[in-house]
């Protein structure tokens, strides 16, 4: 299965924005988590059976605020940071070495780029599956990656849900229709699209993002959890956690310790 994980370049006011807005987190702490998890997502990627393909987004598909500089180039560095030192040149164009390969997205839209990219590598790559992995599933393992491309082997469409109704996973092994395909609620978005296409629909365990308060409160949870058991995981973003001094309340509320 190829393994696609879409990211944003690391930028203030990008990265994670609802966190800024909502949680006690400042705009660079949050890119620093969002950048931890990118981490630990694209590590888990590189130890399953997975291909691994970065999906970044340019100055073409950037919100006008977020434009300029070169995102291609803040991406690459920090998913060399993730896999360590790799060749990002070759012969034929801009792709690394065979552990990681990087494309730009295309489309007015997330439904609409994550479309293109998965049709594209389903119907002109004759790719079996493509899973879409987002980077904020910091918790993501090599077992459930692989778990997912088994599933993808018996149904059409294998979802992975998360909090709120969204989706931390999407892997297809055959295309249905992308349009508005992301909208809220996405997973049961997903599942009529893929009805609609008369496909089938396998479910993966569900797991929390950090792309929302209530999702990163999950993470820590867990995060914590899985400390006391003695079986951690998500090295890069329990570091920054621990870092940040970011805990869950009492109350349930997000804190700084």
């Amino acid at each position: 299965m190829i393994v696609v994980v879409p990211v944003d370049p690391p930028r203030d006011g990008l990265a994670l924005s609802s966190l800024t807005e909502q949680t006690p987190l400042t705009a660079a702490e949050a890119v620093t988590l969002y950048e931890a998890a990118v981490i630990d997502v694209c590590r888990a990627v590189d130890a399953s059976g997975g291909e691994l393909l970065v999906n970044y987004r340019d100055e073409t598909t950037l919100p006008d605020e977020f434009a300029g500089g070169d995102p291609e180039a803040e991406v690459r560095a920090l998913v060399t940071d993730a896999l360590g030192a790799l060749e990002t040149e070759s012969n034929d164009g801009p792709h690394s070495d065979e552990r990681v390969r990087f494309e730009k997205q295309v489309g007015s839209s997330r439904s609409a780029r994550i479309g293109n990219t998965v049709t594209h590598l389903l119907e002109r790559e004759d790719a079996s599956s493509v899973g879409v992995l987002e980077p904020t599933a910091a918790l993501i393992g090599r077992t459930q990656i692989d778990g997912a491309a088994m599933s993808i082997r018996r149904h059409d469409v294998v979802l992975g849900p998360s909090s709120g109704g969204q989706t931390y996973l999407a892997a297809f092994s055959e295309p249905i229709d992308f349009t508005d395909a992301y909208t809220a609620p996405e997973l049961a978005t997903l599942a009529t699209r893929t009805d609609e296409a008369g496909l089938g629909v396998g479910f993966a365990p569900m797991l929390p993002t950090i792309a929302t308060p209530a999702g990163l409160r999950s993470t820590l949870g867990l995060l914590e959890a899985r400390r006391i058991a003695g079986t951690p995981g998500a090295e890069a973003t329990a570091a920054v956690v621990d870092d940040l001094g970011l805990t869950v309340g009492e109350d349930g509320a997000l804190e700084r310790s």
